[in-house]
């Protein structure tokens, strides 16, 4: 069915536009004057027309028009619980109106203004693309179409919150020794650069020489004070060179596998791509949508250019008629127990359900696994720092070991 995009303008005199789906022109003109709209202009829209001509209230560019991940999640939990007492557009209007920020009114606005326009959920929330990711339209337009909408959000609230509680997760398991490494850090270049130069002052003048350990540190300590702006703008400068360097997309690739080969982070990295993989399909699995157009979309939201490859050439595998369990194997990047689930799950036609149960799994592995890797990594921290500043305050002492020997000597 044709669509067609018209400017027009309200009893109020305000400017209206959006797009609008209909047999013909004379019958998408009928429709719009039977909402009290004076049409201006109508035309056959052009391909991505009606999402770049939201209503001019929507268009500021100061406005951050994007849901974040929490966002999202709320709206899906609060939408799937509304329409199964509310039409969807009702659901859409009162959600719009009680939204206490702005932006976000403005977003769901939007979308409520495709929906009354005709269009089907999943195509109005392509007008906000930033905020609905298309493996999250692709859901919506399964249930719309398998008559399980409410169904389908259910199941995409669930999946958004479980995203949400691993990166929380990740977020407040790396927060304490991120900290406390970059605190450790700042007070060993304090002692460096204003300590130790004050106290080895005192030394200069004894006319013997100082232990090997004393000269080390000052010296590093005057090189510290000396050329510290230099280091700075050099590790700048090699965060910028890295960031560039990085973009080009062999060397991405080359450096994403080799994070991957790294004893501990390597094994992060797999667990939760698994995990986050697992979690979609089945989700995608549940609510009917083909398994290869799930693969196809979640190949989009990995961000490890090793492991989108290895996603790439499943999707591939399985649209030439082979299985999920064995393309997995193929890839070799996958945890073991993700294929084996994989494949009884295939064989007793239950793939959502032991994709779920390997998404469980390897997310409490995840959680296990990283609670134990950085109860170690605390300790690790303290006793390097506590090293160093046991060499600073050494290097501190033993001149004045030194003299006390002499004196004792005389």
């Amino acid at each position: 069915m044709p669509e067609f995009a018209w400017v027009g303008l309200d009893t109020a005199g305000r400017e209206r536009r959006g797009a609008l789906v209909a047999e013909t022109r004379e019958e998408a003109q009928a429709r719009l004057q039977a909402r009290r709209l004076y049409v201006v202009r109508i035309e056959p829209a052009t391909e991505g027309e009606g999402a770049a001509a939201p209503p001019l209230l929507s268009r500021s560019l100061f406005r951050r028009r994007r849901l974040t991940a929490k966002q999202l999640a709320l709206f899906t939990r609060q939408l799937a619980t509304l329409i199964q007492v509310a039409p969807v557009e009702e659901a859409l209007r009162t959600l719009s109106r009680q939204s206490e920020r702005e932006d976000v009114r403005a977003i769901l606005a939007s979308v409520h203004a495709g929906l009354v326009e005709g269009r089907r959920l999943a195509d109005a929330m392509g007008r906000e693309g930033g905020s609905f990711p298309p493996l999250y339209r692709a859901m919506v337009a399964a249930g719309e179409s398998s008559g399980t909408l409410p169904v389908s959000l259910e199941r995409l609230a669930d999946w958004l919150e479980r995203q949400a509680a691993v990166r929380a997760k990740v977020l407040s398991t790396l927060a304490y020794p991120v900290i406390l490494a970059v605190v450790s850090a700042f007070v060993v270049l304090a002692l460096m650069i204003f300590v130790v130069p004050k106290v080895v002052q005192q030394f200069q003048d004894i006319g013997q020489q100082l232990p090997l350990l004393t000269r080390l540190v000052i010296g590093l300590s005057y090189f510290l004070g000396a050329w510290w702006w230099a280091l700075l703008l050099g590790a700048v400068a090699l965060a910028l060179l890295a960031s560039r360097a990085l973009k080009e997309e062999g060397l991405r690739r080359k450096f994403d596998a080799a994070l991957l080969r790294l004893p501990l982070i390597g094994r992060l990295i797999r667990d939760l791509h698994a995990a986050r993989m697992a979690r979609t399909l089945s989700t995608m699995v549940a609510a009917r949508l083909p398994l290869l157009e799930g693969l196809r979309l979640t190949v989009d939201t990995v961000h490890n250019r090793a492991l989108r490859a290895a996603s790439v050439e499943i999707a591939e595998t399985v649209r030439t008629g082979g299985s999920l369990s064995g393309a997995l194997r193929r890839a070799g990047v996958f945890p073991p127990l993700l294929v084996y689930l994989a494949a009884s799950g295939e064989a007793s036609g239950r793939l959502d359900l032991m994709l779920a149960r390997a998404a469980d799994y390897l997310e409490r592995e995840f959680d296990s696994f990283t609670s134990t890797a950085l109860s170690l990594l605390e300790p690790a921290i303290i006793i390097v720092m506590g090293f160093i500043v046991a060499l600073i305050v050494l290097s501190i002492l033993l001149p004045i070991l030194q003299l006390d020997t002499l004196a004792g000597g005389m």
